[in-house]
C-alpha cells in the first residue's frame, strides 16, 4: 500500500502544472481616442413587478421614462438605434414628449441627419438636452428639438461648423468648401478619379453645405441669414471657380465653440437647466 500511495502521490505532483505570475491584460474603462480597445460597463437595475423580478440595462430603463440617450459619435449604427427608439416611443404615444440627451462629437452628416428627419417626422415631440458637448452633427440635433424644449446643462459645449468630408469619412468633420477648393487643386486628400468626378463631389458637399445651413437658420430663434451664418458665395457657380478665394464667410467658416450662455444667446438652445425642478414648481407654472 505505501509502494501504490508513493506513485499515486507522484503522479498527482506531475499531473499539476507549476503556476507562475503573468500579468493579465486589461481593458481600460477611459475613453479616449488614443484606446481603442476599452471596456465601458453597462449598469443593471432590476424592479419586482407582479411578484416577480424584472433586469433591464440601464438605458432600456430610461427608454421605458421615454429618455433617449446619444452618446459618442454620430455614425449609421449609433442612428439606426436612436431612430427605432424614437419610432417605438411614437408608436406607444404619439403625444408625450420624448427627451434626448446629446453627448456627441459629431460624426456622419447623413446619419445625423436621418436622427434629425426623424425627430421632425414623428407626432411626438421630442426635447432636446446637452450634457457635456454637442459639436458638429450634435449641435444640429440639438437645435433641432422642438421649439422652446432644446436646453442646456451650465457647463456644456457647444460646437458648430460648416460640414465636411462628409463623403470622404463619415466620422469627422472639417471644413467643406477648403477641402473641396484643395481637391481641385490637387493639394488635398480624400477622393481621387477624374476631375470629372472631382467636380461632382465638390458639388455635393456644397450642396450639403447649404442645406445644412438652411437647417440652422430654420431653428435659430435668434434671426440669423444665411450670409451670417455660411452661405457659399462665389464670383459665378462654375466649379473651375472653387480654386479662386472664397469669400470669408461668418458663423460656419470655422470651428466656433461656446458655453451654453452663448448658445443661447446665438438661438440654438432656449434654456438653461441648473437643477431639476420640483414636482410642485412644475405644476404651479
Amino acid at each position: 500500500m505505501s509502494l501504490l500511495s508513493t506513485s499515486l502521490r507522484r503522479l498527482s505532483r506531475s499531473a499539476i502544472p507549476k503556476l507562475t505570475p503573468t500579468a493579465v491584460p486589461t481593458r481600460s474603462l477611459v475613453s479616449t481616442p488614443q484606446l481603442k480597445d476599452y471596456f465601458t460597463p453597462t449598469p443593471f437595475v432590476h424592479e419586482s413587478v407582479g411578484g416577480g423580478w424584472h433586469s433591464y440595462d440601464i438605458f432600456s430603463r430610461l427608454l421605458k421614462e421615454r429618455i433617449i440617450c446619444l452618446n459618442g459619435p454620430v455614425h449609421d449604427g449609433i442612428s439606426a438605434v436612436v431612430v427605432a427608439q424614437l419610432l417605438f416611443l411614437e408608436a406607444e404615444n404619439p403625444e408625450k414628449q420624448i427627451n434626448l440627451y446629446i453627448n456627441s462629437p459629431g460624426g456622419s452628416v447623413t446619419a445625423g441627419l436621418a436622427i434629425y428627419d426623424t425627430m421632425n417626422y414623428i407626432q411626438a415631440p421630442v426635447s432636446t438636452i446637452c450634457v457635456g458637448q454637442a459639436a458638429s452633427m450634435g449641435s444640429l440635433l440639438l437645435c433641432g428639438g422642438a421649439k422652446g424644449k432644446r436646453y442646456a446643462l451650465p457647463h456644456a459645449s457647444i460646437m458648430v461648423h460648416q460640414p465636411s468630408r462628409f463623403l470622404f469619412s463619415p466620422w469627422f468633420g472639417g471644413r467643406g468648401g477648403e477641402l473641396a477648393a484643395k481637391l481641385l487643386t490637387g493639394v488635398g486628400g480624400g477622393y481621387t478619379g477624374q476631375a470629372s468626378d472631382i467636380a461632382i463631389h465638390a458639388k455635393e458637399i456644397l450642396r450639403v453645405r447649404e442645406r445644412l445651413n438652411i437647417v440652422y437658420q430654420k431653428h435659430l430663434t435668434k434671426p440669423h441669414t444665411l450670409e451670417q451664418i455660411g452661405k457659399n458665395r462665389f464670383h459665378n457657380h462654375h466649379l473651375w471657380i472653387l480654386t479662386a478665394r472664397l469669400i470669408p464667410e461668418k458663423i460656419m467658416e470655422r470651428d466656433l465653440f461656446m458655453g451654453a450662455e452663448e448658445a443661447k444667446g446665438m438661438g440654438l438652445v432656449d434654456e438653461i437647466l441648473v437643477a431639476r425642478k420640483k414636482p410642485s414648481e412644475a405644476s404651479s407654472k
